[in-house]
């Protein structure tokens, strides 16, 4: 039996292509705009890379920085998010669905309170207070309801929770449940919550613009700077190196995910 593939109707096309346009025309100028010698003038002035070479010397570390912390954020939230989720989905306890709509109130509040928050709790800390982990704690308690969320779902699913219930009875104990049967199940929901993480960590703005110091800019930070301070051609050229480092890993996750959903999707 062949499958009939249904043709879109030129409006939906119209809408498509006009809401893709009008979300990428900003960017492309935007990007247009680091790569000129003199935004003023336009195209007409000259292309040049001057402004990248500027960006890169003075703020590369703020994007290698942003990766590190991202990456260690996912990490992070792999280690507590999904034992919680598990934790979660299968608990029958009331107090378990409080405890999980207390754990999105980061989400639900401006990052501003948050950082107010960790920065009234933690920062008489000067050690903790004026290095990087200080950020990364701040976005790992802005990412991790959304592992826990997405994961927990996919632990919820009834066939998995009858599955387990089979591997439990033919005499499996936790640990081969929950690694043998459970991760494998549950991977591709992982992995798209590692994407969902990765990428809200890298461009947290926010948060980050609290608690950092002149010594732990991240790559949000230091754009936001550059755009405040410089001329626009240098605040440009920091998205392109932004959108040069970010894309390429985020490609890659996607990728992985697709792999993954192929191989356990099913």
């Amino acid at each position: 039996m062949h499958r009939t593939s249904q043709k879109m109707p030129p409006l939906m096309w119209a809408v498509t292509l006009t809401v893709t346009a009008f979300m990428l025309a900003p960017m492309l100028l935007s990007i247009l705009a680091g790569v000129v010698v003199n935004y003023s003038q336009g195209v007409s002035s000259g292309f040049t890379t001057r402004w990248l070479l500027e960006v890169w010397t003075g703020y590369g570390n703020t994007v290698l920085m942003s990766l590190f912390i991202a990456c260690a954020c996912v990490v992070l939230a792999l280690v507590l998010g999904v034992p919680c989720a598990y934790a979660l989905a299968r608990s029958r306890s009331a107090w378990a669905r409080h405890f999980e709509e207390l754990l999105t109130l980061p989400v639900a509040i401006p990052g501003l309170a948050s950082a107010l928050a960790l920065l009234l709790a933690y920062g008489s800390v000067t050690h903790f207070r004026q290095s990087f982990a200080f950020i990364l704690v701040g976005h790992v308690i802005f990412t991790l309801p959304f592992m826990v969320r997405m994961v927990g779902s996919a632990f919820r699913r009834q066939e998995l929770v009858s599955l387990e219930e089979a591997a439990r009875s033919l005499g499996a104990s936790f640990c081969q449940r929950f690694v043998g049967i459970l991760i494998p199940a549950v991977l591709p929901a992982i992995v798209a919550a590692c994407l969902m993480v990765f990428s809200l960590s890298v461009g947290e703005f926010n948060l980050t613009w609290m608690l950092h110091t002149p010594l732990t800019r991240t790559l949000p930070v230091g754009l936001a700077d550059s755009y405040a301070s410089m001329r626009l051609e240098i605040g440009s050229a920091y998205t392109i190196i932004f959108l040069i480092v970010i894309l390429p890993v985020m490609w890659a996750l996607q990728a992985i995910g697709h792999v993954i959903e192929k191989h356990y999707g099913k």
